[in-house]
């Protein structure tokens, strides 16, 4: 299948989960991971009507930005872990960044989106396992208050939401308890009405397990493989 059959077959599951629940389908972003994928293949997808693209790393779409700047209404996020020193070049980059896991991150972000006189939409990215591995301000850390205290402070960082990738199982109902979870936080966030952050986006779902996400009140899917197909293993 191609990449425009892949994703008008993920819209229509996407339709078919959100009408599971009541939901309107177009309430849904569809996010197509454009990680490791070269820039020909992400024109496809722009193409099929994709237009919001999660990168994971600064470096690697430093060398892919110039090649598709003509793609004017493509919305670039930064999904994977930023390193703090990165951050400036990542303001520069990205129009958001749904990876955020520290207040001095925030702040660093902040500071560099005032520097470039923008606007910089985020995520605070949480983590609801134990994995080693996962990125994301653990639930019982204090961190997360501390970000959202100074929130009101952070004049170019607008927070919009949280994000998560639950641990991996080959049985996307194992994603639930987490998606659950993390919607029920952002819903208590919410309820703070603190200025600075507004809760309307609740970033959970990637290829294997999207329509459980929906179900729980995802409204931005992150789609990888399902999208371009399997992306190649890293050298041992």
């Amino acid at each position: 299948m191609s990449i425009a059959d892949n994703i008008a077959a993920i819209r229509e599951r996407i339709s078919r989960a959100a009408a599971k629940v009541g939901r309107n389908p177009n309430s849904i972003t569809l996010m197509g991971v454009s990680k490791t994928v070269e820039p020909e293949r992400i024109r496809e997808a722009y193409a099929a009507g994709i237009r919001v693209f999660g990168e994971n790393r600064v470096q690697e779409f430093t060398e892919k930005a110039s090649s598709l700047a003509d793609l004017k209404d493509a919305e670039w996020h930064l999904i994977g872990h930023l390193q703090s020193n990165k951050s400036n070049k990542a303001a520069e980059l990205f129009r958001a960044i749904d990876s955020v896991d520290s207040l001095r991150l925030a702040e660093r972000l902040n500071e560099a989106a005032k520097q470039l006189g923008k606007k910089l939409s985020v995520l605070i990215e949480i983590k609801v396992g134990e994995e080693e591995s996962k990125a994301g301000i653990p639930l019982d850390s204090p961190e997360l208050e501390s970000l959202l205290l100074a929130a009101p402070k952070l004049e170019n960082v607008q927070i919009h939401g949280l994000m998560t990738v639950p641990p991996f199982t080959e049985d996307p109902e194992d994603a639930r308890p987490y998606f659950r979870l993390l919607r029920d936080l952002r819903d208590t966030i919410a309820a703070r009405k603190a200025p600075g952050i507004s809760m309307d986006v609740l970033s959970i779902g990637m290829s294997h397990d999207f329509e459980v996400a929906i179900e729980e009140g995802s409204t931005c899917v992150r789609v990888g493989s399902a999208i371009f197909g399997s992306r190649p293993k890293p050298p041992a």
